[in-house]
């Protein structure tokens, strides 16, 4: 698994050097001049520490490269208004480029055109605009993958038993969320809306607020072996609600995200297996994308995979996964 998402990484590297789509469009404030790159990141919060370590390895890769690099972020998870006024005021400063992880797949939308007919080139990060032709370029996870992994090992985890599921997805309307939802349910065989899933809320990725729907959910039914949880922050939200309900060791509950805390939680206990995804190869590949068609105008095109890695110390038969030490070498790939 972990060479096939390194060939996807490097396949994607390939393709940015090489121009991608080999398109040159030099209307507007995009026409190459040799200068320097002037690139605008945003993330949908700056708080999560996955696009904290994203924004970390985005201003790293610019500094390596001499390019000009701004941040902003939405309030929360879900701000579309505040991510649209980011992208506005990116357009007001003359970026190159603006790189953006949306909160919404289409609540961005029209200010992400606007920015295009000024000349900037828009890539996504992340998350997957809809259509995602309204970016010029993606570098994500494929999302129905890691759900799909996050799946199929708590289905092999669970073995003979019946599955009796929660799902704590993210935000209403995400297609990160939407995504790893379907992946999930992909991954254990199971239909939506199947009588296995004991009950379904969003927690909008915030530890509080899974905590909270997690116990709401469990008042309800507590006859439960497995849960999904959208992101890490999710999963630490819902093992709180099931420890004290003394549910912790009866549950299979994986996740998916890979950062370092991520990592800690399997050795301590917490959940059995995160699926790994790697922001900082994203960065990578968008600054490197960024810098290119600052220099000569070229742009990538398409959606780039940058790969996805379940870490486990419990393996299961036909899940390929890596352990948690090397997951503490490689988490988010910022080692």
């Amino acid at each position: 698994m972990f060479a096939r998402a390194l060939g996807i990484v490097l396949t994607g590297l390939a393709l940015v050097a090489t121009g991608c789509s080999a398109e040159r469009e030099w209307g507007g404030n995009a026409a190459p001049d040799g200068g320097t790159a002037k690139i605008g990141l945003v993330t949908k919060t700056d708080t999560n520490p996955y696009f904290v370590g994203l924004r970390s390895a985005a201003e790293a890769a610019a500094a390596a490269k001499n390019a000009e690099f701004i941040a902003l972020a939405g309030q929360f998870d879900g701000d579309n208004d505040g991510q649209v006024r980011a992208i506005e005021n990116f357009i007001q400063q003359g970026v190159s480029t603006i790189m953006i992880t949306p909160n919404s797949s289409t609540g961005v939308i029209d200010a992400l055109a606007r920015a295009r007919q000024a000349g900037i080139l828009v890539i996504a990060l992340d998350t997957t605009t809809e259509p995602t032709e309204a970016a010029d370029a993606t570098f994500a996870t494929d999302n129905f993958e890691a759900g799909r992994l996050q799946g199929a090992y708590a289905k092999a985890a669970l073995g003979d038993r019946a599955p009796a599921v929660l799902m704590i997805d993210g935000t209403a309307g995400s297609s990160v969320s939407s995504l790893r939802h379907a992946g999930f349910l992909a991954g254990m065989g199971l239909a939506e809306g199947a009588p296995q899933i004991r009950g379904t809320t969003n927690a909008n990725g915030d530890q509080n607020l899974a905590q909270q729907g997690a116990e709401n959910l469990l008042a309800r039914s507590s006859d439960i072996n497995a849960a999904y949880t959208m992101n890490e922050p999710t999963a630490r939200g819902v093992h709180a609600a099931l420890q004290a309900r003394g549910l912790g060791e009866q549950v299979v509950m994986a996740s998916i995200d890979g950062g370092c805390e991520g990592v800690a939680a399997i050795k301590s206990g917490q959940i059995r297996a995160t699926v790994m995804q790697f922001p900082a190869k994203m960065a990578q590949l968008g600054v490197d994308a960024a810098v290119e068609h600052a220099r000569t105008g070229t742009k990538p095109g398409g959606f780039h995979d940058t790969g996805s890695v379940v870490i486990t110390d419990e393996p299961m038969p036909g899940i390929p996964s890596q352990p948690v030490a090397w997951g503490e070498q490689h988490c988010w790939g910022e080692k």
